[in-house]
């Protein structure tokens, strides 16, 4: 019997700055007994709350179940310990399979080594047993094993996701610099946008917020578009269960009305990008696109407005940066009265660029990106 059966716990990943939303979601998708942890959470979950967390989730990256805890000083231990696992209940030989390792502050010092150790001993096994051994897939494989080791004391989970969970599945043309999902749904969260007034992006990109938002106010589960999840591997997977809680989640689905969730870009190959992304949901029909700059815009009265500005890296120079965020402030202050500006910037330091008083600021971790997102009441 592996460490979750007995416990009943497993952890979740999520990105710095998002453990306040994080925790309300877990709450929310029926996770219990819930205390932090590095860059997560412990929880305990049945069944069906463990398959909803990562069919519904919005913010975390990961759900891990624990296979075995152990004191590791060795990778020659790490190789003992790893071979005595029932290796066969969790992959099959026509399964790839992959292993992912942390390590800090441990005898072993190397991550890619422990990984290596660790994939080694799942291929013995197999091969002491049967003389095939499955495949490695470092990009999709159908199974996924997390190693982390600290204060040599290892952990071997199985990724109940089957691989990060801001992969929506959605996004099958991109362009530079795109928004990652779980930023741009925690965006649409703190936003605290419900429907009541239309939702705009005026610099959509790739449409990554305006998916989001769509996915949030129509109630499409996160994993909508996923073909498989890592928790179909475990020993103890009720499909019944599953298909109980999928259905139940897909029956909550609802349409978008028109002209709810709109956007433009200046750049017609990031709005066709957007197209072609949003249309990968019936719903996505009713986002209404355009090719125009900002500034074309006359007016946005009364709407919620959510953007990612251009920031340093996707710019040519400092005053055109200074330029650009010196325009977005006076296009909000000027034609967005009675509405609200929700920004994210890359680049902490532009902020102060814009000319406009902040209602609020949160920090959002992005891409090594230490952002904040901005709210501004258009009065």
């Amino acid at each position: 019997m592996f460490t979750y059966q007995k416990s009943g716990r497993y952890f979740a990943q999520i990105a710095e700055g998002l453990e306040d939303l994080g925790r309300k979601e877990l709450q929310e998708l029926g996770a219990h007994d819930i205390k932090p942890g590095y860059r997560g959470f412990y929880f305990s979950a049945d069944k069906a709350s463990l398959y909803r967390l990562s069919y519904c989730s919005r913010l975390l990256s990961r759900v891990l179940a624990p296979l075995i805890l152990f004191d590791c000083h060795s990778a020659k231990y790490l190789y003992k310990t790893a071979c005595k696992i029932d290796w066969a209940s969790l992959i099959d030989l026509k399964d790839t399979f992959a292993v992912k390792a942390n390590v800090s502050h441990s005898k072993i010092t190397h991550s890619q080594y422990a990984s290596l150790r660790l994939k080694d001993a799942i291929v013995d096994v197999f091969r002491s047993n049967t003389g095939e051994r499955p495949n490695v897939d470092t990009k999709t494989p159908d199974v996924l094993f997390n190693l982390y080791i600290q204060n040599n004391k290892a952990t071997i989970y199985l990724d109940t996701s089957g691989g990060s969970l801001h992969r929506r599945g959605y996004r099958l043309q991109s362009i530079a610099a795109p928004m990652q999902e779980i930023v741009a749904a925690a965006i649409i969260r703190l936003s605290g946008w419900d429907g009541s007034r239309p939702l705009v992006d005026p610099m959509c990109g790739s449409g990554t917020l305006l998916c989001e938002a769509m996915m949030h106010y129509c109630r499409i589960p996160a994993g909508f578009l996923r073909n498989k999840f890592g928790f179909e591997a475990l020993p103890d997977f009720d499909a019944k269960i599953w298909t109980s809680v999928k259905q139940e989640a897909d029956s909550r689905i609802r349409d978008l009305p028109p002209d709810l969730i709109s956007g433009s870009d200046k750049s017609g190959e990031a709005v066709e990008a957007a197209r072609t992304n949003s249309t990968n949901f019936p719903q996505g029909k009713n986002i209404a696109l355009s090719v125009k700059p900002f500034q074309n815009i006359k007016s946005l009265k009364d709407y919620v407005i959510v953007c990612n500005p251009p920031y340093g890296i996707r710019m040519d120079t400092d005053a055109a940066i200074k330029d650009f965020m010196k325009q977005l402030g006076d296009f909000l202050k000027q034609r967005c009265k009675g509405g609200e500006a929700y920004l994210y910037f890359g680049n902490r330091e532009l902020i102060k660029s814009i000319g406009l008083k902040p209602a609020w600021k949160k920090v959002l971790i992005s891409g090594g990106l230490d952002g904040r997102l901005v709210k501004y009441s258009l009065y």
